[in-house]
């Protein structure tokens, strides 16, 4: 796959407290496209951060309903990875291949 390709798969890490706790549990969490497949998402995170992936588990979020000056308005639906890697390997989310 190629570079370009790989980060419109991974959009962004998600960091909060929930998923700092699945980093225990080596399970990292992203904002990925929403037409991205688990292979296609494994492909990204193995290529991207040099690690071994052993399962992606996916949900769709829906968009909140907001209002901007009285005009009722919507945020986009978008997809969450949870991607959980082998045993003994990690990410270091601040730096990429």
């Amino acid at each position: 796959m190629m570079r370009e390709k790989l980060f419109d798969v991974l959009r962004s890490p998600l960091v909060t407290e929930k998923t700092a706790r699945a980093n225990q549990e080596n399970q990292y969490a992203f904002r990925v496209a929403t037409t991205a497949t688990k292979a296609e998402i494994k492909a990204a995170v193995e290529q991207l951060f040099s690690v071994n992936v052993l399962a992606v588990q996916t949900l769709n979020v829906a968009g909140k309903a907001r209002r901007f000056r009285g005009v009722a308005g919507r945020r986009a639906d978008w997809k969450k990875a949870y991607v959980t890697l082998a045993e003994g390997q990690a990410i270091d989310l601040g730096q990429a291949n």
